[in-house]
């Protein structure tokens, strides 16, 4: 590329499809920016050679473009004509107007106002007729493109983040951390980028006491940055703590027998049909096949949507859990406020202000309690250590089918928080010959895992398993319902 004439020309061609001819290949894609440092930017890219599409944009070097074709040579004629009379001052600053997200690289002159934060997520659809769409930006380089994500993202005061990799803790590998705000979603390669993307200003994001981190158990992530990359990840909204912190609040206090996954907690928080939630299971059932999967490079547009999601909904997750975590206040303060201004002006005249005893509005919350600790005696069964049995949210096909011929399996209980486990063998478990295992259904579990004699772990929590006209011979000594349990503690 001549940087004399090329570039001028390119400014006038600007959101029109091209071909560009490289030294090593062929692209297709929407002309999208073009930098003063001869960088092309394209988005909707095609790989001509390989009838491929890319995900997200592309950026070339004007030291690698041999060729630049118009696709429309209409009405690459009628733009050369007015060429001459575009000014290239009017062009630049057009193009510090237009959104680093669709730009992904560009250099502003000044600190922008920054843009409506609401349009990702009003876009997201909790229960979309059609697969859901999410725009989403790969950072796998720095230059402009590193600085421009990075310059948002410090503007932010509430963010959500995901990780992927192999075995994400201090003994395992980091590939991809995944970055959404209010209107853009940052994937950023940590394979490719190493621990200078850290350096470069993740840290300070990820340290920042006054950027909220929003995250689906934190602890992974926590101890992989610290132990690898001597990172103090900072003030962090958990959504699976806030999830165990809702349930305790609805049920009167009790505490669940396990914690919820992310698919579980969009399904009961934010009402997503299962159906629509189908990405997460994809990224399961990807992983059991291939657990090198993150290493992949490029990773497919598939997996792409995959990570993006994962963080995406992470956001409007937390406002939901905000709001059933202070529904309780919400409802106390509006007694409040009402209790002095409708009540008769003899009666308040007879109030001291210094009396500090406990107001009858508040008194409520007592019977809020009482009434959801009755409620939840009649829907729910405790285990032995006090625990209520969580309702199984999707039920998937019984561990049963799998038991043989012999018709009976022993079942063993482990603990998923170590990473390396001993397995205890529960006699207490033993199926009797003849049992039917479509009567149990159950849901997963981080914490306890059930597994068939002889195999492999199947992440199913032996608590939940929701026994029906055989639950007499299957239920672990100690257990006992909700309703007696809270007789006892009356």
């Amino acid at each position: 590329m001549d940087p004399s004439s090329d570039y001028h020309f390119l400014n006038q061609i600007l959101w029109r499809r091209v071909k560009l001819t490289l030294v090593c290949g062929i692209f297709e894609g929407v002309l999208q920016h073009v930098d003063p440092n001869k960088i092309v930017v394209l988005k909707k890219v095609k790989n001509v050679e390989t009838d491929r599409s890319v995900p997200g944009v592309k950026m070339f070097f004007g030291h690698e473009i041999v060729n630049v074709e118009l696709l429309d040579e209409e009405e690459q004629g009628a733009v050369r004509e007015k060429a001459s009379s575009v000014s290239l001052n009017t062009e630049r600053n057009r193009m510090d107007t237009i959104k680093d997200e669709d730009l992904n690289v560009y250099k502003p002159a000044s600190p922008a106002p920054e843009a409506p934060t609401t349009s990702l997520l009003n876009d997201l659809k909790y229960s979309p007729s059609e697969e859901e769409e999410v725009t989403y930006t790969v950072v796998d380089q720095f230059q402009q493109k590193f600085g421009a994500a990075m310059l948002h993202i410090k503007k932010q005061s509430v963010l959500s983040v995901a990780a992927e990799g192999a075995n994400v803790c201090r003994h395992g590998k980091l590939c991809w951390l995944q970055v959404a705000t209010n209107s853009r979603v940052y994937l950023f390669d940590i394979f490719l980028l190493g621990s200078r993307a850290f350096s470069n200003g993740l840290r300070m994001v990820l340290e920042d006491k006054r950027i909220l981190k929003v995250i689906h158990d934190c602890r992974w992530l926590s101890d992989c940055l610290f132990h690898q990359y001597g990172i103090l990840l900072n003030n962090v909204f958990d959504t699976q703590v806030a999830d165990v912190l809702q349930f305790s609040m609805e049920t009167g206090g009790f505490l669940p027998n396990c914690i919820s996954t992310l698919q579980e907690s969009l399904i009961k928080h934010l009402k997503i049909a299962p159906k629509h939630l189908s990405f997460l299971e994809e990224r399961q059932k990807r992983i059991r096949e291939n657990p090198e999967l993150w290493f992949t490079r490029p990773l497919s547009p598939s997996l792409l949507k995959i990570l993006a999601l994962e963080a995406t909904y992470l956001l409007p997750l937390r406002l939901v859990l905000l709001d059933e975590m202070m529904s309780d206040l919400t409802t106390l303060v509006d007694g409040y406020l009402n209790i002095y201004r409708e009540g008769s002006a003899d009666w308040l005249g007879g109030m001291e202000r210094t009396c500090m005893e406990l107001p009858e509005e508040l008194l409520q919350l007592k019977d809020f309690q009482r009434q959801r600790r009755e409620r939840a005696a009649k829907e729910y069964r405790v285990n032995a250590q006090g625990l209520l049995i969580r309702t199984v949210l999707h039920p998937k096909k019984s561990m049963t089918e799998t038991a043989g011929k012999e018709g009976k399996f022993h079942l063993f209980i482990g603990c998923r928080m170590q990473r390396h486990c001993t397995w205890h063998f529960r006699p207490e478990f033993l199926v009797p010959d003849g049992f039917d295992g479509r009567a149990v259904s159950r849901s997963p579990c981080l914490h306890d895992t059930a597994i068939q004699d002889g195999g492999s772990g199947s992440g199913l929590c032996a608590e939940t398993l929701r026994l029906t006209s055989l639950e007499a011979q299957l239920r672990p000594t100690g257990e006992s319902s909700a309703a007696s349990l809270l007789a006892r503690t009356l």
